[in-house]
């Protein structure tokens, strides 16, 4: 299936206003102009931004900080008024805003107000979970938050499977919470939020991409993602996650074991137009440095547009430019290398 959808990119650029665009024409501009000189150059603000609902999550899943407890970083919840006024201070030219960076927001008790503050804001919302909290009254509100993507993460059709990956999680209970979403999409008669099923493809899975396309279509999801699986030790790769299918891999096998595929080229359009921030405020460069080893500024004493272009954000987006193969967080990007397909 493909990533486009008529109906959720109408939806997506109905959001668009003139001091959007303007400043989707000065980041676009900044970052070839960036190129094109080998400096970094910064015009405008932020296009789409990472918010971290909590570090928190219910199941351990293998190769996911969160999931093996492994963060360095305290845990905990991002607060309702922290958000808004952050919010307040991008507002006019954000237009995409994703509730996810490590953990399941649902845990977050805030998680639906949040959505619904951003979206009285007028920007495209999304999150991704692992619907296990999808109760009937979660499914209701989060329709009625005016979220306009909703990813579901089921890396499996059957419970065998699903349970290797997603290690404590139940699929009954996402196919219960997918289930709850469509039908409270039906009662409220909206169009949102646009349901997708991301099948994360790893060796073990790789032989139910056929049937996953089918139990989404039976459920009612709008759509079915494949994406490719992050190895931290890929070379070795310890729990025999890569898949045979190479399409679906973004590593490629050496006599050694395996290697990435990614080139790191010495520019990263991510620098440019889209953020982190976690839980607590930190600013940091994507959503590789799961661990906020990168901070770049910390939103509990500088507001965001000060952090956006100080000497911090200035000085990484150099060493990108000079040399992104030395940065940690870079060795197993998947920027530039295609990882969706179908």
């Amino acid at each position: 299936m493909s990533r486009f959808n008529l109906s959720d990119s109408l939806n997506l650029l109905s959001k668009i206003t003139p001091a959007r665009a303007w400043n989707a024409i000065k980041v676009v501009s900044s970052y070839y102009v960036s190129k094109w000189r080998g400096k970094p150059s910064q015009w405008g603000f932020p296009i789409s931004i990472s918010f971290e609902p909590t570090t928190s999550c219910n199941l351990r899943c293998p190769e996911c900080p969160s999931g093996l407890r492994a963060f360095t970083r305290p845990t905990g919840m991002l607060k309702k008024d922290f958000f808004s006024e952050t919010i307040d201070q991008m507002h006019r030219e954000l237009l995409y805003l994703v509730f996810y960076f490590q953990g399941e927001p649902y845990l977050n008790p805030g998680f639906l107000d949040m959505v619904s503050y951003a979206s009285s804001k007028k920007i495209y919302t999304a999150t991704s979970t692992n619907a296990h909290y999808l109760s009937e009254e979660n499914a209701r509100r989060t329709v009625e938050s005016g979220l306009d993507r909703l990813i579901i993460s089921i890396d499996g059709t059957t419970q065998e499977v699903y349970q290797q990956y997603r290690v404590g999680g139940k699929l009954e209970k996402v196919l219960e919470g997918a289930r709850n979403i469509v039908k409270a999409k039906k009662d409220l008669k909206s169009k949102t939020p646009f349901i997708i099923f991301q099948f994360l493809v790893v060796k073990h899975n790789e032989h139910q991409i056929e049937d996953v396309k089918q139990l989404a279509k039976n459920i009612g999801a709008d759509d079915v993602w494949f994406k490719t699986a992050q190895v931290y030790d890929y070379e070795k790769d310890p729990n025999q996650l890569i898949p045979s299918i190479d399409k679906y891999s973004r590593y490629r096998r050496t006599d050694k074991g395996y290697e990435s595929k990614n080139s790191l080229q010495n520019h990263c359009w991510r620098l440019w137009h889209s953020p982190v921030i976690t839980w607590d405020g930190m600013v940091v460069p994507c959503c590789f440095d799961k661990d906020a080893q990168h901070q770049l500024g910390d939103l509990k004493g500088k507001p965001f547009k000060e952090i956006w272009q100080n000497g911090k954000y200035t000085a990484f987006r150099e060493e990108i430019m000079q040399s992104r193969k030395n940065i940690d967080i870079c060795a197993n990007c998947s920027e530039g290398v295609k990882v969706w397909n179908d």
